[in-house]
């Protein structure tokens, strides 16, 4: 079976984890949300790229889900005492590491996907991971700070503030003249089936879609998601204000009607929500209630088998 999912953030990629269980032998590839990438001290930085392969590749941090599991933080220390206004940014040591490669690959001239492919060579995370785009895409989001409206990069908002300052607008800069990545639209014409895991709609998977061609790749193949809303509230982080940003309700139904029916030139032929949502309804879609919390890999798995089965139907 070849399957592809588009992915981001610690949702994506624990689900994508599980996937892994319960399909072992599935061709597997992940297109990945770059539009959360951000340039600091000169580095380029893929929070959602990083943190599925490490997920993947066994190098996660469990607790907190993101950056290298036995992290320190010297050098984000020391930003502080020099004042340097960005050290707000959890940019770990060992993190640091794989931020240099890509930088000075990067500065080689190599593209973002031949740089991802090369980390993936010592990760190893038993699925092809490829960026969205090789393009500079970035997302900035219209907030009210004071009374006052402004625009900050997303990770300003997302990690300093917490998603706390009122936001009016999220948009993903240059998403609307970058090119899907070497191998994307190639990958999902050639699969079974297409998965949406519990990732966020508006800034993980909602920025995928915006890179031309990937949203009417969509059309020729089966589309499964998973709910990322559970009981009216996400699981983790902070969807919510991402939804509110765009005028769609926190509920699962709400954003399986955002996402909308294939056949109704949406996206979807199934939505998986979780059992607290069951009687969701989305017009044209088969909607289907299970267990969604990914309480360890074996629930995790479930979900996948549960997203497969769906698919099949």
């Amino acid at each position: 079976m070849r399957i592809v999912a588009l992915a981001g953030g610690i949702g994506g990629a624990r689900f994508l984890r599980g996937l892994r269980a319960a399909a072992p032998d599935a061709d597997v590839t992940v297109v990945v949300n770059t539009g959360d990438d951000i340039t600091m001290y000169g580095l380029r930085i893929c929070p959602d790229l990083d943190t599925v392969m490490y997920t993947l590749g066994g190098g996660i941090d469990e607790v907190r889900g993101w950056g290298r599991t036995d992290e320190s933080f010297h050098a984000k220390t020391e930003l502080e005492e020099y004042g340097v206004p960005t050290a707000w940014f959890g940019l770990g040591d060992r993190d640091l590491a794989t931020h240099l490669v890509r930088r000075q690959m990067m500065d080689a001239g190599y593209p973002l996907s031949q740089v991802t492919q090369a980390l993936c060579a010592r990760w190893q995370p038993g699925m092809t991971l490829l960026p969205m785009s090789d393009d500079r895409v970035e997302t900035h989001v219209r907030v009210s700070d004071g009374g006052t409206d402004r625009v900050i990069h997303f990770q300003e908002w997302w990690v300093r503030h917490r998603a706390g300052l009122p936001a009016s607008a999220i948009v993903a800069v240059g998403a609307e003249t970058a090119s899907p990545g070497p191998g994307v639209l190639e990958a999902i014409d050639a699969a079974d089936l297409v998965l949406l895991p519990p990732s966020n709609p508006v800034v993980s998977i909602g920025t995928v879609l915006q890179v031309k061609g990937i949203r009417e790749a969509l059309s020729t193949t089966t589309v499964v998601g998973l709910s990322p809303i559970i009981g009216g509230a996400p699981v983790r982080g902070m969807a919510d204000a991402c939804l509110d940003a765009i005028g769609v309700e926190t509920t699962a139904e709400a954003v399986g009607r955002h996402y909308g029916a294939r056949s109704q030139g949406g996206l979807l032929d199934g939505w998986l929500v979780d059992v607290s949502d069951e009687g969701a309804t989305v017009p044209g879609v088969e909607v289907r209630a299970v267990p969604l919390l990914m309480t360890d890999l074996a629930a995790t798995a479930a979900m996948a088998r549960a997203a497969l089965d769906l698919a099949g139907a």
